[in-house]
């Protein structure tokens, strides 16, 4: 699903304007980019949580020559899916029963 698959589906379910919608999603998204810029978190119960997190720096390998090359320290979004999201992902089809052979 795209952007504008997006607010399209969000707008019918919320019976709101497309343009209401896409809106709102910007807004969304702008105060969520601000504010894990400044380290901060956005936590959505049942959703999920955006943070930003520390990457040390580390030695890694050019795939081409083999060398060794340095990697520097950087600070990175992360997001952590919330029990409710995960469950949702997580669904299991229900275990058939093993039909047992009579002799």
């Amino acid at each position: 699903m795209n952007k504008h698959e997006l607010i399209v589906a969000a707008a019918a379910a919320a019976e709101m304007t497309q343009n209401d919608v896409e809106k709102a999603l910007k807004a969304l998204v702008d105060v969520t980019v601000a504010e894990v810029a400044k380290k901060g978190s956005v936590k959505l119960i049942g959703f999920g949580t955006f943070e930003a997190r520390e990457r040390a720096a580390r030695t890694g390998k050019n795939p081409q020559t083999g060398k060794d090359i340095k990697i520097a320290a950087a600070t990175v979004p992360v997001f952590k899916a919330g029990k409710a999201f995960k469950d949702a992902v997580n669904v299991k089809p229900a275990k058939k029963k093993a039909a047992k052979k009579k002799k």
